[in-house]
């Protein structure tokens, strides 16, 4: 089974930059579209950005365009997201998951980890 560990969260302030590393194992990195989503205090998980298996292809929510950075290393089973010029409306626990091709959604059948903490402050 594919798994999935988030890392590089922590304390920021605002105009700041993070990276955050999604470790994958158990399976074909290269195959997997993967997606990083967040969720803040009181409120859904929403979507921030995906990437496709070779990292052709990237796309991001309006509110993260131009400020955040999904990258790949496949040969380091490993997913980036470099967030630059953050704000205090960034803070969330970030996630990532695998998402179906071309879309924001997650398999049913996926779990979610624990995420990585990201606190801008003002």
């Amino acid at each position: 089974q594919v798994q999935l560990v988030e890392s590089g969260g922590g304390l920021v302030q605002a105009g700041g930059s993070l990276r955050l590393s999604c470790a994958v194992s158990g399976g074909a990195l290269s195959t997997y579209t993967l997606a990083w989503f967040r969720r803040a205090p009181g409120k859904e998980r929403e979507f921030v950005a995906r990437i496709t298996g070779s990292g052709d292809s990237t796309y991001y929510a309006d509110s993260v365009k131009g400020r955040f950075t999904i990258s790949r290393d496949n040969a380091k089973n490993t997913m980036y997201l470099q967030m630059n010029s953050l704000k205090p409306e960034d803070t969330a626990v970030y996630y990532c998951n695998t998402v179906f091709l071309g879309t924001n959604i997650v398999p049913p059948r996926r779990s979610w980890g624990q995420g990585t903490q990201v606190t801008v402050s003002s």
